[in-house]
């Protein structure tokens, strides 16, 4: 996946904005304004191609025993976060979907019910 396909895919999501609030080079997804991917530039343009996602803290142990291209997450709460290696052997472009709405999915249910209820009626 490039990352003009991972923004893509990104932006596409319902209530999705996306913002450089740390420095120019980290490009970080939000739903209502909370953070659920957020990816280096720099990294991207070194070949170190990878996107911290939010991730249920029991799944993330599974996927990280399962998938050499899933690490806790690098800078983050590493029981809520996942480092994951784009473009790596092991994990699909398919995986890479899913764990981002995954992450988008649990954002969102984290949500106030009236941050939910404006999500829902964009």
């Amino acid at each position: 996946m490039h990352i003009e396909q991972l923004r893509d895919f990104c932006i596409a999501k319902k209530g999705v904005t996306e913002h450089f609030p740390f420095d120019e080079v980290t490009l970080v997804f939000k739903v209502m304004n909370k953070m659920f991917a957020l990816s280096s530039l720099d990294k991207w343009e070194k070949g170190e191609e990878s996107i911290n996602l939010k991730c249920d803290p029991e799944k993330a142990i599974v996927l990280r025993e399962e998938f050499e291209g899933i690490n806790p997450g690098w800078h983050m709460n590493k029981r809520l976060w996942n480092t994951v290696t784009i473009n790596n052997a092991d994990v699909s472009d398919d995986l890479l979907r899913k764990l981002i709405n995954h992450s988008y999915d649990l954002v969102v249910k984290g949500l106030t019910k009236k941050a939910q209820k404006e999500l829902e009626n964009l």
